[in-house]
């Protein structure tokens, strides 16, 4: 796919997304809400992760592209720190219930 817009892809410019990037908290926050409210944890674990088929070509792209590919590299780390802290957050009230 040349010249790939990363907005398409879900990825903002890093000067634009940079004080989003750094607040996995809030984020994993949203969708521990969403779980509190009865959506599927499986579901919502989806929408967190990067899928495999998105991360593919992030890497294809990450070969011809330094700059996407530092976006990239940010934007996975934020998407697996969101994931881990909403899992943290899953099991404390699992434990919590039980």
């Amino acid at each position: 796919m040349a010249g790939t817009d990363i907005m398409s892809l879900g990825l903002m410019p890093a000067e634009a997304g940079s004080r989003e990037l750094d607040a996995p908290e809030r984020e994993a926050a949203f969708f521990y809400g969403l779980f509190l409210r009865g959506y599927s944890y499986h579901q919502l674990r989806r929408d967190i992760e990067v899928p495999p088929e998105v991360l593919a070509q992030w890497l294809r792209n990450s070969e011809r592209d330094p700059a996407f590919a530092s976006v990239a590299g940010s934007m996975l780390s934020y998407r697996r720190r969101v994931l881990a802290i909403f899992k943290a957050l899953v099991a404390h009230e699992i434990n919590r219930v039980h």
